[in-house]
């Protein structure tokens, strides 16, 4: 497959304003200008931009698609009996045959961080999936992608006598299960020293927090107000985690803190309104507030609380509101998968890498632009 005739944006080393994407085998093999066309470009069709716009496949990196439903017995968002469930897999709810994952294709979002409600204070596994497939296991780029936790109002009185009823009882449900799922690690690993003879008896939520407290899985925090991006932060520093903040609503209050703990941030939803208190100091000014102040950020759309279909909208709307276009093409792209530890496969046009791109036929923040074509590992799906 060759695309020929757009405005490349590689996202990693710059844009080329009329070139060409190669693909074979589900990968890109090369990116260039027109003036470096291959002769023999090899077998497969072509895509003819016509001037229009090539870009690496959008990925929203927080998102609930395919774990809500379009009803509410469909919602597979929050388990409510017990506080704590680290040890539940949204690839075991996630139903790929949602209908708004092809309404995310139609958008130019090939890849989806999708995950576990925010409802309990540590609510499970989340998966990172292609948006085509017939059967997630396929369509997983990886899996578990981080452990979410969630911090501030939603945990609060939920879980009614099992749950908290404060933001200090919410961190300490969290630092709870943190210390344990420490000391269990510890067993296995002195279990393992002395031929297994001592080791504890299997505990399947602190057997899914083993990676957390070990650094080899991320934690995601849910944390909205300053208040609680610091708690997220110094819950992360007592752990050692590797955190990220979702949401960070009042993320531009602390800016500098954020940069200088290098902690990144994956922002939204932001095309909404302020339903809840939370939410008062919500601006779209944040993204960009956070960008210039030096944090990693990624943008989102929370789906369903702003359709999966505006993800580049969300983008186009931070740029309006003083971020970098670049920057905010990033925030959907190359910065989403460094965040989310994929930006080896995913992100940017470049060689080796898995062959998701978008053509669209006008620049991506016009209003009026649309995908017309969609790939997802070399395949046109639109």
């Amino acid at each position: 497959m060759l695309i020929v005739n757009g405005v490349v944006h590689t996202m990693d080393t710059g844009v080329i304003p009329l070139g060409f994407v190669l693909v074979r085998g589900g990968r890109i093999v090369q990116v260039g200008p027109m003036s470096g066309l291959p002769q023999d470009a090899g077998p497969g069709g072509s895509i003819d931009a016509r001037g229009g716009h090539i870009l690496p496949g959008f990925i929203d990196a927080h998102c609930h698609l395919g774990l809500y439903g379009a009803a509410p017995q469909e919602d597979d968002l929050n388990e409510s009996p017990v506080p704590c469930t680290p040890q539940l897999r949204a690839l075991d709810g996630a139903d790929p045959f949602d209908p708004y994952f092809q309404e995310a294709c139609r958008a130019g979002v090939t890849c989806v961080h999708t995950g576990p409600g925010s409802a309990n204070p540590i609510a499970g596994q989340s998966v990172l999936l292609k948006t085509t497939g017939e059967v997630v296991d396929r369509m997983a780029v990886r899996s578990p992608a981080a452990m979410k936790f969630a911090l501030g109002e939603n945990p609060k009185g939920v879980h009614k006598d099992h749950g908290p009823a404060t933001r200090m009882a919410t961190a300490a449900l969290i630092r709870d299960k943190l210390t344990q799922a420490l000391d269990y690690e510890l067993k296995w690993v002195r279990a393992q020293a002395d031929g297994q003879t001592s080791a504890p008896a299997f505990d399947a939520q602190l057997d899914a927090l083993r990676p957390v407290v070990t650094g080899r899985l991320p934690a995601h925090f849910h944390a909205h107000r300053a208040d609680d991006i610091a708690t997220a932060l110094r819950i992360g520093k007592e752990f050692g985690l590797d955190l990220t903040v979702v949401h960070g609503t009042e993320g531009h209050l602390i800016a500098g803190l954020l940069a200088q703990e290098g902690v990144s941030v994956i922002t939204g939803p932001f095309l909404t309104d302020r339903s809840k208190p939370e939410l008062a100091k919500l601006t779209m000014e944040n993204t960009a507030v956070l960008a210039r102040a030096g944090v990693r950020v990624a943008i989102c759309t929370d789906h369903p609380e702003t359709p999966i279909s505006l993800l580049p909208f969300c983008a186009a709307m931070a740029a309006r509101a003083g971020m970098d276009p670049e920057e905010a093409l990033a925030a959907i792209t190359v910065n989403a998968a460094r965040i989310l530890g994929v930006d080896g496969r995913l992100g940017s046009l470049a060689p080796g890498k898995d062959a998701d791109i978008v053509v669209m036929d006008g620049h991506p923040f016009q209003w009026d632009s649309k995908a017309a074509h969609v790939l997802i590992d070399g395949q046109e799906v639109i």
